[in-house]
């Protein structure tokens, strides 16, 4: 969450339905006296990716102007 700016309280619950439906993978580790939590893609995330971005690029695809 920290890698990618975003605030942990607001976006918990979106997480956590997110790996109920297995889409994402939670892991707790400890550093130092804290606990970190670190996700990550799961198959069925990965599977999902591919089923509805790959199509979406074919349509329409990224270029220069787009970014």
């Amino acid at each position: 969450m920290s890698y990618c700016g975003l605030n942990n309280v607001k976006h918990k619950e979106i997480l956590d339905v997110m790996v109920e439906k297995g889409m994402i993978k939670r892991v707790e580790g400890a550093w130092g006296s804290k606990t970190i939590i670190k996700y990550s893609i799961s198959e069925k995330g990965s599977s999902i990716l591919r089923e509805i971005l790959e199509p979406y690029e074919e349509l329409f695809p990224r270029n220069e102007y787009n970014r």
